[in-house]
């Protein structure tokens, strides 16, 4: 079994650090807060006074931390990881910073000796606390390996994204994706509320259809990602749609502020000539526009 040094035991890391010692690893844990060092020694890991510290003769320094300044101060600044770390370990940063940030830190490492795993991680605290994290992994091969039965005791979905970097820059795409839906969902939920719809049957309709399926498992796949644009649902017939459900919550006093920025890109479409395509083709068109011009 392997020792680990794990820096940032908030509501994620002590989940994570509970299940590498239930997996039989030495965890060494560091984190500003006596309540989490207090509650990680109760799970049966050990407390350091420092990364620095919690690093020491570790095979693994895990970071888990809420920004990149706060990620750098505990790799690379005083009392950092590489203080004590052995030059033969490897470093995993779990945490959501910036990917350019991970670029730096993981520079400023292999300048000292170092390697490093950007290992974000997918899903909630529940899937954490059960071992059922997915992990989305930017590292170079044998470093993916290395690190892989370790991710595996806090998760049961490893993903490598395709080198260096890579898993950083997933997680950010990914929650781009899942913050707005958030918003687009509240947005959505309030107006059919307001329309006088039972909520319970507008979550069934829409559980069965691209709006609560999503259109990355039904509409695009099966279309614009073929290069098929012959239509299933036109533009055209898609942003009369739109217009309609615009109107009504004007009539209803409900702002939905997405809907009003997917109409200008919709409008877009229709100027461009393609109101008979395909409505995924929105994404041939914006692709096109980004990496042609």
């Amino acid at each position: 079994m392997a020792t680990i040094g794990f820096v940032g035991l908030g509501t994620m890391g002590l989940c994570m650090a509970r299940n590498l010692i239930k997996n039989g690893h030495q965890v060494i844990g560091f984190d500003f807060s006596e309540m989490a060092m207090n509650l990680h020694t109760k799970n049966g890991g050990e407390a350091a006074s420092s990364a620095a510290e919690a690093s020491k003769n570790a095979n693994f320094a895990i970071t888990m931390l809420p920004n990149g300044k706060a990620t750098k101060e505990a790799v690379l600044g005083a009392d950092g990881i590489i203080e004590k770390l052995p030059k033969d370990s490897l470093i995993i940063d779990m945490s959501t910073i910036h990917p350019l940030e991970t670029d730096q830190i993981r520079k400023e490492l292999e300048e000292n000796g170092f390697s490093m795993v950007d290992a974000p991680v997918g899903r909630t605290s529940v899937e954490a606390e059960k071992g059922q994290s997915l992990f989305m992994v930017g590292a170079e091969k044998q470093d993916f390996k290395i690190a892989q039965p370790i991710l595996a005791c806090m998760g049961d979905t490893i993903i490598d994204c395709g080198g260096p970097g890579t898993g950083s820059r997933m997680k950010i795409v990914n929650n781009l994706m899942t913050t707005s839906l958030n918003v687009l969902t509240a947005q959505v939920l309030t107006f059919s509320d307001a329309t006088g719809l039972d909520r319970d049957v507008a979550l069934k309709v829409m559980a069965g259809t691209a709006a609560g399926r999503g259109h990355m498992s039904t509409t695009y796949p099966s279309k614009v990602l073929k290069g098929e644009l012959d239509p299933a649902f036109m533009i055209d017939l898609a942003k009369k749609d739109l217009d309609i459900a615009i109107e009504f919550s004007k009539v209803l006093g409900v702002p939905i502020s997405l809907a009003l920025q997917a109409e200008k890109i919709y409008t877009e479409a229709q100027e461009d000539g393609r109101g008979n395509q395909d409505w995924t083709a929105i994404f041939d068109m914006l692709h096109k526009k980004q990496f042609l011009n």
